[in-house]
């Protein structure tokens, strides 16, 4: 948690709070979700995600394979911050095309590669863009390559179906 937190501007660190009761957010869809972010840990919103996700009411689960920052040639921007932006904007589309939206994802898995502190800014900012205050479980793996040459940044979802 140190390092996440030196990783913030004193501002952000700020707006840090406890929930001390599960939060339920409201849905456009028949799937529920509450989100737990219990008493006795720090609040990890300003991160870009919830330590729990619970979602009632769904009959189908998709499981959304990792999204990279490639454009619709299959090309990889050299830069980070674009690859973030292009993998959040194919996980969107992939979640129109399944008629899925943001708020019924319960949990994605970042996987970075070359990993620093100074990376988690454009990350937490993309999450927060894409998910609103339906903050999904997430892990960060940092990683030492992907798949494809050129790959910097890969996002998977798992999203409740109503």
């Amino acid at each position: 948690m140190h390092s996440l937190k030196t990783a913030l501007s004193a501002g952000a660190l700020a707006l840090m709070t406890t929930l001390t009761s599960p939060v339920s957010v409201a849905q456009e869809s028949d799937v529920e979700l509450t989100i737990v972010n219990p008493d006795g840990l720090y609040n990890p919103a300003p991160y870009g995600y919830s330590h729990a996700v619970v979602a009632k009411g769904g009959s189908r689960i998709a499981y959304i394979a990792g999204q990279g920052g490639e454009d619709g040639s299959g090309a990889y921007s050299p830069d980070f911050n674009v690859q973030v932006k292009r993998a959040y904007a194919n996980l969107r589309t992939v979640l129109a095309a399944i008629g899925a939206k943001p708020n019924q994802v319960t949990k994605i898995t970042t996987y970075v590669v070359d990993y620093d502190p100074s990376k988690l800014a454009v990350m937490t900012q993309l999450v927060q863009e894409t998910f609103g205050d339906a903050l999904p479980a997430q892990t960060l793996v940092p990683v030492p390559r992907l798949a494809l040459d050129g790959m910097l940044f890969e996002v998977d979802a798992v999203a409740v179906l109503d």
